[in-house]
Formats: C-alpha cells, structure tokens, sequence
C-alpha cells in the first residue's frame, strides 16, 4: 500500500519504520510542518518523500495521522474532506472524545478509523523513532461501529503487521481507563522530578545517587510537554479524578509515618504487590 504519515514524531516515525520493515508499505509519504522533521525522517529511512498534505493524501491508500492531540480536532475534518473512493484515514492519539466528536456527522466519517497504540518513549522527534516499539503491545480502536467494516479491515491487518494486540472500547471508556493507567504515570513523574530538584540542588548528587528505581520512575519526566500538556487538557476530567485518588493514597501515607504506623503501611504495600498478578 501507500501510506501517508502526517506528523513524524516518535510514534509516526516508529510506525513508518514498522510498516517498511513488514511489507505493508511499499511507498511511504510524509507530511510536516517542520521542515527540519521531513528531512531526517527521509534521511533514517523513516518515509520515501515529504509532500504537501493535500498531494499527499491524493496519492494514498492509507492516512496516519499522528499529530499531537490539540490538532487533531481540525486536521482530522480536513484529512476526510480530501479522501475519496476507499481511502483509510486513523488517528493514534491518547485522548479519543474531542477526536470524536470532531468528525461526528461527517460525510465520510465511514472513512476513519480512531486508534490508540499504547506504546512510547520519553524521547520525541523523527530520531526518537524506534523499530519494533509496538510489538506485543495493545492497541485500543474505539467506536468501531461507526467504521466502514472494510476500513477497519485494513486497520487490523495494518496494527497486527507491527506485533500488535488489538482490543476495543468506546470513547469515554477508552478516556477513563487511560487516565489511570497512562496519563496518572506522567503526572506522578513530573511531579517526583520537580520535588527531587527542588529538594535536592546538587545535581551532582542526584546524577550520583540516582538507582535504576529513581531513574525508572522519573524517566517519563522527559516527556515533551508539547505532547502532554494537550492530553491533559483534553482529559482534564478524568485525569482529575484520578489525580484525586493518587493524593488521598500519598496522604494516607504520609499520614502512616507521622503516626509510626508501620504494619498498616506494610499491609499496603504487600495490597500493591498484587499489581504483579495483573502486569506480571
């Protein structure tokens, strides 16, 4: 097939790659604003060409559209108002209801598949592209009923060349379960480097002292805040609510080691362990 990938981030980068690697794609399109992003995308291997949107889609089988989530509202409505005949267009954001609701009623709204690999790294750009990023991983397609049944063929067979595990959810739910067990982990990274720099100011030390326990949780505090800070505000409910429960259950921590209540706490963390029965 021919594929357009508009955006070529981390994760348009890692799907390009994927795509080639496995066949699906004989002839790779790219589409950037940052000129900059076109050329190394080229340059790795990533795309064959970078073209204009609107040739770009004109010349595909398949449209990736892997944008941050803020510009998804007005892309995706732009992206289905140039497809025609058996064109697929996706999504792979981390917020799927504004994404929704944007095309809701659209005339070709058949045409567009709303997905969500859930893999990444901290790291973002075309170089941060990585091969085999989503083998064994999941991916969340939501709402599939308002999907032509041949586009989201294609979407399948699309997410199974790269090693993926296909699973389906509605948009609020999709929404609510992210928040707690995706957006929740970035929020708490943030949140640990923040205190570690203001507590600790000899960053010799942190880079000395630092475990593979301390660097494990803070590594999603490199995350680009240009590609969190929509998700937030797209997710702002949810992610409240989480965020609410995690505060009480720090609270009730710290509440434990003012009054030295020490077999609670332990009675706790024994209770998180089992976390280990669920994500091994």
């Amino acid at each position: 097939m021919i594929v357009t990938i508009i955006g070529l981030g981390l994760i348009g980068g890692s799907i390009g790659l994927g795509l080639r690697e496995q066949g699906f794609a004989r002839h790779i399109i790219g589409v950037d604003n940052d000129c900059a992003h076109g050329e190394k995308a080229i340059a790795l291997g990533i795309v064959d060409e970078v073209l204009p949107l609107e040739e770009a889609v004109r010349q595909s089988e398949v449209i990736v559209v892997a944008t941050p989530v803020d510009s998804l509202t007005t892309l995706l409505p732009q992206v289905l108002d140039l497809v025609n005949g058996d064109q697929v267009v996706l999504d792979v954001g981390s917020t799927k209801m504004p994404v929704l609701q944007s095309v809701e009623g659209h005339s070709k709204r058949a045409h567009f598949v709303a997905t969500h690999p859930m893999a990444g790294t901290e790291y973002s750009g075309p170089e941060a592209a990585v091969r085999g990023l989503f083998r064994d991983k999941c991916c969340v397609f939501t709402d599939v009923e308002k999907s032509a049944p041949e586009a989201l063929e294609v979407c399948r067979r699309l997410y199974e060349s790269l090693g993926m595990r296909l699973t389906y959810l509605n948009g609020p739910d999709h929404d609510l379960h992210v928040a707690y067990v995706s957006h929740i982990s970035h929020i708490a990274s943030f949140a640990l480097a923040l205190t570690v720099l203001e507590k600790e100011r000899e960053e010799q030390r942190i880079f000395e002292l630092a475990s593979g326990g301390f660097s494990s949780t803070v590594r999603l505090a490199k995350s680009n805040p240009d590609t969190w800070i929509p998700i937030f505000r797209q997710n702002r409910d949810n992610v409240l609510d989480v965020l609410d429960e995690f505060i009480n259950t720090v609270s009730r921590f710290r509440t434990l080691l003012i009054k030295k209540d020490f077999s609670t706490f332990d009675a706790l963390i024994h209770h998180a362990n089992d976390i280990r029965r669920i994500i091994g």
